[in-house]
């Protein structure tokens, strides 16, 4: 599959989600949450007058990151070669909360809306492969 094909792949699952799970923000941070307790405490550190945007916004860049990956990977790359050690250094997030947010999105919508073929669930391993490793390339930078 060429990226043309791996985008409508990734797209065409998107919209599935979108029409069955809605706004992605609630369930994702429920379940993030749920594997992560401790990144509550950092989203109201970061946002004390007002996490659910600062979440909004997290979930939001992650998912920007999944529906462009095959389109634009060099702006992911750039993304996420500043916004990882930033967080890590500036911010004392640490890569694993980074990873987890990519992880809990992509699960959420694998689990609500399963692939219509093999093609397609190629697609989002590949997609969720590259963006987490470009998280791990950034571990100790």
């Amino acid at each position: 599959m060429d990226n043309k094909q791996s985008q409508a792949a990734i797209e065409a699952r998107l919209e599935r989600a979108a029409e069955v799970l809605g706004d992605l923000t609630v369930p994702v941070m429920a379940e993030y949450y749920r594997r992560y307790p401790d990144a509550r405490a950092s989203f109201v550190h970061h946002a004390p007058h007002g996490p659910e945007r600062l979440e909004a916004e997290m979930v939001g860049n992650t998912l920007y990151y999944v529906m462009t990956w095959f389109e634009s990977p060099t702006e992911a790359r750039i993304y996420f070669d500043t916004s990882v050690p930033h967080h890590r250094v500036a911010l004392d997030v640490p890569p694993d909360w980074f990873r987890g947010l990519i992880e809990t999105l992509v699960d959420v919508i694998e689990a609500g809306v399963p692939a219509s073929d093999a093609a397609e669930q190629h697609a989002w391993d590949e997609m969720r492969a590259a963006l987490v490793g470009l998280v791990e390339r950034n571990r100790f930078v």
